[in-house]
C-alpha cells in the first residue's frame, strides 16, 4: 500500500476500498496545497520584536515554519521536528530552520530551550494533551512560556482526526494548566465543513 506523508501523520491508502479514501484525500491535499501566505494569515496577529527560539512540532512540508520565519524577529530560529524525513529550507527570510526528525509524542527532542511551541493540526493526533503539554514545558528557557496551535474547530473524529481538539476544549485545558493569555487568534472556513482556527497561550 503507498503512503503519503502528512506532517505527523503517515496515511495508508487502499485503492481497493473506494468508500473511505475519499475525506483522507482531501483532507492531506488541503495541507499540502496551502501556501505559505494562507498559513502566515492565521498567525499574522502574533508581533515578534526580539530574537527568539521556536519549534514547529509536526511540521510536514514545513509551510506553517516558513510561515512563522515571517514574522519573527531577524536572528530568531526554528526547530523543524517530524518523524518522517522531511527536505526543509535551512534558512527562510533570514531565520534559521533545523530539521530534527523525532517522533514529538514520546521521544527527547535534541533542540536549544524554547520561547515558543507551534503545533500545525498535529495536537489531535495525540489522546492525552495535557500530559504531552506538561511534558513539552520542560523545554522551555523560561516561564514565559507561548505556544500557537493550529485546529479545527469541531468534535467530529475521524480516522485522519482521532482526538479533535475545538477551541473552546483546548482553552479551558491551558486554562486549566494555568495560562493566563488563552485567544483565538485567526480562522478561516474548512473544504471540510466548519472552521480551521489558529490560537495563542501564554503563562
Amino acid at each position: 500500500m503507498p503512503s503519503r506523508n502528512c506532517g505527523y501523520y503517515t496515511a495508508k491508502y487502499d485503492f481497493a476500498n473506494k468508500t473511505h479514501n475519499i475525506f483522507l484525500v482531501q483532507h492531506l491535499n488541503l495541507l499540502k496545497n496551502m501556501t505559505v501566505a494562507e498559513a502566515k494569515s492565521l498567525l499574522a496577529t502574533c508581533s515578534f520584536t526580539e530574537q527568539e527560539t521556536w519549534t514547529d512540532l509536526g511540521c510536514g512540508n514545513g509551510i506553517f515554519a516558513y510561515a512563522l520565519a515571517e514574522l519573527l524577529a531577524k536572528g530568531s530560529s526554528i526547530y523543524a521536528i517530524d518523524k518522517q524525513k522531511q527536505h526543509l529550507s535551512q534558512t527562510h527570510n533570514q531565520i534559521s530552520i533545523l530539521f530534527n526528525q523525532a517522533n514529538f509524542s514520546d521521544e527527547t527532542l535534541n533542540i536549544k530551550p524554547l520561547n515558543g511551541i507551534l503545533m500545525a493540526n498535529s495536537l489531535h493526533f495525540i489522546a492525552n494533551p495535557e500530559k504531552l503539554i506538561n511534558r513539552l514545558e520542560n523545554y522551555f528557557a523560561s516561564d514565559n512560556k507561548k505556544w500557537i496551535i493550529i485546529e479545527y474547530d469541531h468534535f467530529l473524529a475521524s480516522q485522519w482526526e482521532p482526538y479533535p481538539m475545538p477551541f473552546d476544549k483546548l482553552k479551558t485545558l491551558f486554562k486549566q494548566l494555568g495560562y493566563t493569555t488563552t485567544r483565538k487568534i485567526a480562522e478561516r472556513k474548512s473544504v471540510f465543513g466548519g472552521k480551521m482556527y489558529a490560537a495563542f497561550f501564554c503563562k
